[in-house]
């Protein structure tokens, strides 16, 4: 009975002490609930334990649905623990076995220890549910920035208050075309003051009287965050038709979601990507966000430096690829994809470039732009992969997506032989820059580098002041004679078709083909160069017996844009030839047009 009577009080010790942690942690448990309600605003606890049961019952309500299941928790442990402890001391009396009721108190006191530990781990969870969720972070640590159309769209009052007849009008004098499968119809921003943007952002059209077209129709949907195809012409202002709602939704991220890359512009050659580059930092430069743009040819070293903290890239897609797959860019932020010249980087073989830079990117939340001058099969296809439900708006009479050539420029095809090219060519810069038109720019196609050479040397020696442009340049040489071109200080530029896509050269008067290219497709790019910005152009093609096989497609292009074909380009014939496979030529099976395979399943 003596060993009995001191296991007895060592037993009575334990669970005193146990009662008195629980009593402590209750107290705590109750000061900071007392804290967070003074935060609150809500009146402190009063002290004192008379009034216990009603405080519990006022603080169980104040708490939340969880921390109310977590406390209800540790009120059943401790409950546990204590009727454990009861039955323990019943047990030692009855039997009289000391030990038998020294297990029962060990195994008590561990419950007691539980009870309080769960107890404690529940006020910690109350607490931190009491100061609110913390907000989503992305793998890299900042805050997940949402998608563009989370900052919404709504129509200026001025436009909503435009009469219908008005906004009709537009659409049909500007050949508007809209096809959204949501059937969310957007009134197209007819004027510069209804545009939703900061002064800063409308300096860039301070020399216009109102947006082109493509940027009317446009500017609704991209703010909105929607997908969008733009089939337009070339010259019809589609850099900042996608920059403005690019700057505008980055400018409106907090500091920490704006962190990284949210926007890539992908474009087909190295003088448009820094075209796209010089325009946006324009708009971007007083926003506050940092633009750079990325090509082949020059130093990696040199571009990976103005990588970091920057928040637009502008790049060509080789380049592109080789900074991700080396991780000097991390693409996983973009939500804001931009495809430009979509059909011409198809035409040039980069689609499995395009499908890399692609998957770098979110699958979900991104908006993805594609701005082309043409809407083939192929194009379509790739919209239909990487695009939700675009909405496609095309500008123009050319609702097939065509092929076509500017309605305003003037275009003359001269069949001559390769003898009388130079002699020719001389006689109509002399007819193009004589007079009041002596500084006219005037751009000189040719079909290879070598030729290029011997072509602006030849005109060199003529006593006329001429650039060059091709692939044989070194890339600071090719930027200057370009600069000297667009700033007027050289008024003749010899290229090869590597400058004939997307490059905005303002005020080219004539486009001179001295010999025809390989596909009827360039040589609408080629002499898309003239009547740019709404204005007038002329085209000079030489044509030889050396291109007859493109005699039925030029042909086509000719009476598609209203202009006159000459008798001796007939006499070649009107056939058009049948586009050729990289790998199976003219004999391949075309499969674009057939209906698909229906899938069957056999269970």
């Amino acid at each position: 009975m003596g060993k009995r009577s001191i296991d007895e009080t060592t037993v009575a010790e334990e669970s005193k002490e146990a009662k008195r942690e629980a009593k402590r942690l209750k107290k705590e448990k109750k000061a900071k609930k007392a804290e967070i309600a003074e935060e609150r605003g809500e009146s402190a606890i009063a002290d004192g334990e008379s009034n216990g049961v009603e405080k519990i019952g006022k603080e169980e309500q104040e708490l939340s649905k969880e921390e109310r299941k977590a406390l209800k928790r540790a009120k059943k442990e401790q409950a546990k623990a204590e009727i454990s402890h009861e039955a323990a001391e019943n047990v030692a009396d009855a039997t009289g076995d000391a030990e038998t009721s020294a297990k029962a108190e060990r195994k008590a006191q561990k419950q007691a220890e539980k009870a309080a530990k769960k107890a404690k781990k529940a006020a910690l969870v109350s607490n931190d549910t009491t100061n609110g969720a913390a907000e989503p972070v992305s793998a890299n640590g900042a805050a997940q920035s949402a998608r563009p159309e989370a900052t919404g769209y709504s129509e200026d009052a001025g436009l909503a208050a435009l009469p219908q007849s008005e906004v009709d009008v537009f659409i049909k004098e500007k050949q508007i075309t809209v096809e959204d499968p949501r059937n969310q119809l957007y009134r197209p921003i007819t004027a510069f003051k209804y545009l939703p943007v900061d002064d800063s952002q409308r300096a860039p059209f301070a020399g216009f009287s109102a947006p082109t077209p493509i940027q009317a129709a446009v500017w609704p949907y991209l703010l909105a965050g929607r997908d969008v195809v733009g089939v337009a012409e070339t010259g019809s202002g589609k850099t900042l038709a996608f920059g403005v709602p690019c700057i505008k939704y980055i400018a409106s991220l907090g500091k920490q979601e704006r962190r990284g890359i949210k926007s890539c512009i992908v474009s087909p050659t190295r003088e448009l990507a820094v075209q796209i580059f010089e325009q946006l930092v324009k708009i971007a430069e007083p926003a506050g966000v940092k633009v750079i743009v990325v090509y082949g040819g020059t130093s990696k070293d040199d571009q990976r430096a103005t990588i970091k903290g920057s928040h637009v890239v502008v790049a060509t897609p080789g380049r592109l690829n080789d900074f991700v797959q080396e991780g000097s860019l991390d693409l996983s932020g973009v939500q804001y994809l931009v495809l430009d010249e979509a059909d011409r980087m198809l035409d040039k073989g980069f689609e499995p470039e395009i499908r890399k830079i692609v998957s770098a990117t979110p699958s979900t939340g991104r908006q993805t732009l594609m701005f082309t001058a043409t809407w083939p099969p192929s194009v379509r296809t790739l919209a239909d992969t990487f695009m939700d439900k675009p909405v496609k708006i095309n500008i123009g009479d050319n609702l097939s997506g065509e092929l076509r050539a500017n309605m305003r420029i003037i275009q003359e095809v001269e069949v001559t032989t390769q003898v009388e090219k130079q002699p020719r060519l001389i006689d109509l810069l002399r007819q193009y820059q004589s007079g009041k038109n002596k500084n006219d720019r005037i751009l000189v196609f040719c079909l290879y580098k070598k030729e290029a050479t011997r072509i602006e040397e030849f005109i060199r020696r003529r006593n006329f002041n001429v650039g060059g442009i091709h692939g044989d340049l070194s890339q600071q040489k090719r930027t200057e004679s370009l600069e000297a071109f667009k700033a007027g200080k050289v008024p003749i530029l010899v290229a090869t078709d590597v400058a004939a896509r997307g490059l905005d050269i303002p005020a080219v008067k004539v486009v001179i083909n001295v010999t025809f290219p390989l596909t009827v497709e360039d040589y609408v790019h080629r002499i898309g160069r003239t009547g740019r910005a709404g204005q007038d152009g002329r085209a000079i093609t030489f044509f030889t017996d050396a291109e007859k096989g493109l005699a039925g497609g030029l042909i086509n292009v000719l009476k598609a844009a209203g202009q006159p074909v000459p008798e001796e380009l007939m006499k070649f014939g009107t056939t058009v030839k049948k586009k050729g496979h990289d790998a199976y030529g003219a004999f391949f099976k075309d499969t674009d047009g057939m209906k698909k395979a229906t899938k069957i399943t056999f269970d």
